[in-house]
């Protein structure tokens, strides 16, 4: 039962075009604000450490921020199909089927990860596609395993985050209100519209705090070691660019971005379980 549910899900999503683009939307902004605006500013900043791949380490620096973007924004847009289903009280109908909830509410997750997983790959394709357009190179097989097994916990750790968010909406006006809202910060969250470094010491410190902030650090390290071995980039540089996070005088490693993802997929699956518990002891 549960299968037939998440495959009338999938259907729903990739049948509605519109859903599909503006979940995209976001890491498309990204890419076309670094082609007319970002790449040639930024660039010079890597020209005295990388050299004549200076647009190959750049390219990735991006790319690896639209990876993690599409990862949140893309669940975001799976869970679309649960508020739709609460808004024309067909959720209802469900509920007075021999369907048990908990199945009815695993569903919409899984249907989440599952689009959040596919769009995320699919994005990661067509950033190496970017990249090697440009005179990069494909990833080695170990950076792409790395890569897989990052985009599969950044969409697990998205999907528990935004899950949560969209458990206490429960209008399709407030569901836009919140598409359009992550949507646009999306950018600064990953630290791509304006480099970590240029904000804010405050602001600095919020975006840290983000589970999708440590994707892309992550991300952008398995990535842009491809190009210029991060051991020769001045570690201001990797601070101010978001590649390696800085916590006063301890600088996190790739191990401690995979624990915070770990963490917020356990802690934010928990608050939404608990979170629909309660709409369903109100009904």
């Amino acid at each position: 039962m549960i299968v037939a549910l998440i495959k009338r899900n999938l259907k729903l999503y990739y049948r509605d075009k519109a859903a599909v683009f503006f979940s995209m939307l976001g890491a498309m902004l990204i890419i076309l604000l670094y082609i007319m605006f970002l790449g040639n500013m930024i660039k010079g900043v890597a020209e005295e450490f990388a050299g004549e791949h200076a647009r190959f380490f750049m390219d990735s620096w991006i790319m690896a921020g639209v990876i993690a973007a599409a990862s949140m924004t893309t669940c975001l847009a799976g869970f679309g199909i649960m508020v739709d289903d609460r808004a024309k009280k067909i959720v209802r109908d469900f509920e007075s089927s021999p369907i048990p909830r908990s199945r009815l509410v695993l569903s919409y997750v899984l249907s989440s990860v599952i689009i959040g997983l596919s769009m995320s790959f699919f994005t990661f394709v067509l950033a190496q596609g970017y990249i090697l357009l440009y005179g990069g190179q494909f990833l080695s097989i170990l950076g792409l395993v790395q890569m897989i097994g990052w985009i599969i916990l950044s969409v697990s750790a998205s999907s528990a985050f935004v899950f949560f968010l969209v458990a206490l909406i429960k209008s399709q006006n407030a569901f836009g209100t919140l598409s359009s809202l992550i949507g646009t910060l999306i950018g600064f969250i990953t630290g791509v519209y304006v480099p970590i470094g240029n904000l804010p010491d405050a602001i600095q410190w919020i975006i840290k705090f983000f589970p999708v902030s440590h994707s892309a650090a992550a991300m952008r390290q398995i990535m842009m070691n491809e190009a210029v071995n991060l051991a020769y980039v001045p570690a201001e540089i990797k601070t101010f660019m978001g590649i390696t996070f800085e916590y006063g005088d301890a600088t996190m490693t790739i191990t401690g971005h995979a624990i915070v993802l770990v963490i917020t997929f356990i802690v934010f699956y928990g608050l939404s379980v608990l979170v629909m518990s309660k709409h369903k002891e109100k009904q």
